[in-house]
């Protein structure tokens, strides 16, 4: 699972999921893409199920980029534990995925391979997606 090494800060505020990505707009490395069409958090372990998905699927040929990495740590109390005394400890982290980033791309495998293992990387996600190709 993907974590960060180091944080500067180790607890973070929720912040706000809306609007537009402002990079990672077009597939840049591989040939097809993954394209997000809501903006929301996706988790190391959503993250992870769609690159073994993927992966599985084009049988390890080709080559698959991950273009986002969950860096956003999220915090969460204990079952059964009272209100008050402070904020929770760090429980996973995501990754705040807006709409319009390109989330996964794919590379060395036809066409019909790399449409079927986007797809099947897309139910792994909580976002609606769409499959894109490199415009030339």
């Amino acid at each position: 699972m993907m974590i960060p090494k180091k944080v500067k800060h180790r607890k973070h505020q929720k912040g706000s999921v809306r609007g537009s990505a402002k990079g990672s707009l077009s597939v840049d490395f591989g040939q097809w893409g993954l394209k997000a069409l809501e903006s929301r958090w996706v988790s190391a372990r959503q993250i992870e199920a769609a690159r073994r998905a993927m992966s599985r699927f084009a049988q390890r040929s080709g080559k698959v980029w991950i273009r986002i990495f969950p860096d956003k740590p999220v915090t969460k109390k204990g079952q059964e534990t009272p209100m008050g005394k402070g904020k929770g400890s760090v429980d996973h982290f995501v990754a705040v995925v807006h709409r319009g980033r390109i989330m996964f791309e794919i590379d060395g495998v036809d066409e019909i391979t790399a449409r079927e293992a986007l797809r099947l990387a897309a139910h792994k996600l909580p976002v609606r997606t769409s499959i894109i190709k490199r415009e030339l």
